[in-house]
């Protein structure tokens, strides 16, 4: 087994928790428009607006350059994609506030409300929402700190390039501790593929036995590592089972339980 040189890291649910502030971002929204219409139930309108958007969403035509990119449903919701080479972000630019508004205008409508207005109330609350939520884990920087100066740390995020910028941009101490912060959007390729781990390995300039991947996504960071023979760390944050299909190396159920085994590394 080489020595360990390089630590790799996933953005979303791995060091930020996006999940928390998308259903903050949610349930704020909700509410609002359970005050503007007598009766509607909150938790109703978030489940009716989260499947109208995925289906929404799924049936443009770039939606298999989102999901090659791994940009989700509800990025979709505050992203303004004004950044990327990719012509699909000129697509989704011009397709993101449509996208918001009908949305939310298909999700009332699910629950018997024609209320256009509304829903692009609601759609543009969304997003503000959202911004004003970055949260991370209460570990990120006490693991991020520990590693530091040991290791070379790249961070390998999935998604469109301005929002992983913003998402970011919020937490502005995270950037700081990264040799190298890569783009799914910005290198034309997304998570599992191998081209963008390569990538990774050519930046950092080690072989793939010298890395390790942390991540919180079998079907991109575990499989996608794990096929170019790097090991990789889950954080399983639900006690999901893992299948027989992608084996992760070690698995844990929080970020700071990685210590321990990169220190063995």
């Amino acid at each position: 087994m080489m020595t360990l040189k390089a630590v790799l890291f996933d953005l979303d649910d791995t060091l930020l928790w996006d999940d928390r502030s998308v259903e903050e971002a949610f349930a704020a929204t909700c509410a609002e428009a359970a005050k503007q219409v007598n009766g509607l139930n909150p938790e109703e309108l978030e489940a009716s607006v989260r499947k109208e958007a995925r289906s929404l969403y799924e049936s443009f035509d770039t939606f298999p350059f989102t999901k090659m990119i791994g940009i989700n449903p509800f990025e979709g919701l505050w992203a303004n994609f004004t950044q990327g080479e990719d012509e699909n972000f000129r697509k989704l630019e011009k397709l993101a506030p449509g996208y918001r508004t009908e949305s939310w205008t298909r999700g009332l409508a699910g629950l018997g409300i024609e209320d256009r207005e509304l829903g692009y109330k609601l759609g543009e609350l969304f997003a503000a929402e959202r911004r004003s939520r970055p949260y991370v884990y209460e570990e990120t920087f006490r693991v991020l700190d520990e590693l530091k100066g040991n290791y070379k740390l790249l961070l390998l995020t999935n998604g469109s390039p301005d929002l992983q910028k913003e998402k970011l941009a919020g937490v502005p101490k995270i950037a700081a501790y990264f040799d190298h912060i890569v783009i799914s959007g910005e290198f034309g390729q997304g998570k599992p593929a191998a081209a963008i781990f390569n990538y990774a390995l050519d930046l950092l300039e080690i072989n793939a036995e010298e890395g390790i991947m942390i991540g919180d996504k079998l079907t991109t960071d575990i499989l996608g590592s794990g096929s170019i023979g790097m090991r990789n760390i889950w954080i399983n944050h639900h006690g999901l089972q893992s299948g027989d299909e992608i084996v992760p190396a070690y698995e844990v159920s929080r970020l700071q339980e990685i210590l321990p085994i990169i220190n063995n590394g």
